[in-house]
């Protein structure tokens, strides 16, 4: 990454009142001014883009409302490192204000490695559940899905890495870089 101007660094750092380290790293992102770090470090709901510009997400509410209303068991799952387990979390905690027929799944590091394994889609089939949520893993599991599918189990795919040409066969994909 190329080196931040230093006069920017000084003058936001002295309008912000913040440490020059951080101004720097705000400077390199494109926030050079006061309005733009206010924006920055306290953004407000108007400043998101509208969720269903995203493909898929019009598919992926309609499932979990179909879920939820009809009483049905929700299966998220995610990865065991930080965004994966971050993700699960929130997941989990903002569907069981709506439903109590969820739970969540990580799968082992060592047994089962990254992504979406075998081994997780079969516990979810023996528990019952009908819908997985994956979170930041799924976008190359094109078997897997597959192999959810025939077993009856729907899903849904949220992931933030690189998607293939092939897309899984999944209810919906949501990935920010298809």
């Amino acid at each position: 990454m190329p080196q931040a101007d230093p006069a920017k660094v000084d003058r936001l750092s002295a309008e912000v009142g913040i440490d020059r380290v951080l101004s720097d790293l705000l400077v390199k992102r494109g926030v050079e001014t006061f309005e733009q770090a206010r924006a920055f470090f306290r953004p407000s709901l108007s400043d998101l883009h509208d969720p269903f510009l995203m493909k898929d997400m019009d598919a992926a509410v309609e499932r979990v409302r179909r879920a939820v209303t009809g009483g049905e068991k929700i299966l998220v799952y995610g990865d065991y490192d930080v965004d994966g387990t971050t993700a699960v979390a929130l997941v989990f905690s903002f569907l069981r204000r709506f439903t109590s027929h969820i739970d969540f799944y990580i799968p082992d590091r060592y047994d089962e490695g990254y992504g979406v394994s075998y081994k997780g889609i079969d516990w979810a089939f023996e528990g019952g559940f009908g819908l997985i949520i994956t979170l930041d893993c799924g976008i190359k599991a094109i078997d897997k899905a597959q192999y959810a599918k025939s077993k009856g189990v729907d899903m849904i795919i949220f992931d933030h890495h690189l998607p293939e040409e092939k897309l899984p066969e999944a209810v919906s994909v949501l990935d920010p870089k298809r």
